[in-house]
């Protein structure tokens, strides 16, 4: 399979990596002039780019005409993360962003064990596995990481923007099955996933969810970890919605 890189210096029949990227295609990977990659701009459009120069800091291409990535999902989700304690949250975006989510934003909440620190630097790291972790499985965009929202009324503040809001609590709620794949006429494509840190969450946040129009949703009779139910409820939504086929 040849290697996938992004850019967005992209554009009428030519593009070119930079920094990083352009250090790792020519000086590790022995990139020589000829030799072809997959390019994927910010767009989820992919183009098989052929090198043609190779200078210090910088990799030139010629590139074909572009495809739809066929590894874009048909809904846009957006994974919001209590966050969770020992770096764990790590593991939540790698596998998450191989499941097909577009963004993930951790919070913290009522009864998050984990305080925050370094958030800036965290989240550079963070980023980075998430664009490791789109290259190694295929992807067509780089999914964001943000910054952690402070609280859980931030949260709920957003909610409005998304077709479909689900809040997994462990206190129970609908079967997911009865509200995806929706409507066939309007199914949902912008879908918010909340999920809570080990502690879950408090009575007062199930209502300030509700009142921003979430869903609660149950997972059944097992209480899940907070590092398993975001990779389930994703794994969940991907299959009802037909893009695990």
């Amino acid at each position: 399979m040849p290697h996938r890189y992004f850019t967005t210096d992209i554009g009428g029949g030519r593009a070119a990596l930079t920094g990083p990227d352009a250090h790792h295609l020519a000086d590790v990977m022995r990139g020589r002039v000829g030799d072809t990659v997959v390019l994927c701009d910010a767009n989820a459009v992919e183009y098989t780019g052929t090198i043609t120069a190779i200078a210090p800091g910088r990799v030139e291409f010629s590139v074909s005409e572009g495809y739809p990535s066929a590894a874009e999902p048909s809904v846009e989700v957006t994974l919001y993360a209590g966050y969770p304690k020992q770096g764990k949250l790590e593991d939540i975006i790698r596998h998450s962003v191989e499941l097909g989510v577009r963004r993930v934003t951790p919070f913290f909440s009522r009864y998050c064990v984990a305080a925050p620190k370094k958030e800036d630097a965290k989240r550079e790291r963070y980023s980075r596995i998430a664009a490791e972790a789109a290259k190694q499985c295929g992807r067509g965009i780089l999914p964001e990481v943000t910054l952690p929202l402070p609280d859980f009324a931030a949260v709920c503040d957003r909610l409005k923007t998304y077709d479909l809001a689900l809040f997994f609590y462990e206190c129970g709620g609908v079967p997911l099955r009865s509200l995806l794949p929706g409507d066939p006429a309007r199914p949902p494509r912008k879908i918010a996933l909340i999920t809570g840190s080990e502690g879950g969450f408090s009575p007062q946040e199930a209502a300030a969810a509700a009142a921003a129009g979430a869903v609660a949703v149950g997972l059944g009779p097992r209480i899940l970890r907070c590092e398993t139910a975001p990779l389930a409820v994703l794994s969940a939504v991907m299959t009802l919605t037909g893009n695990l086929e």
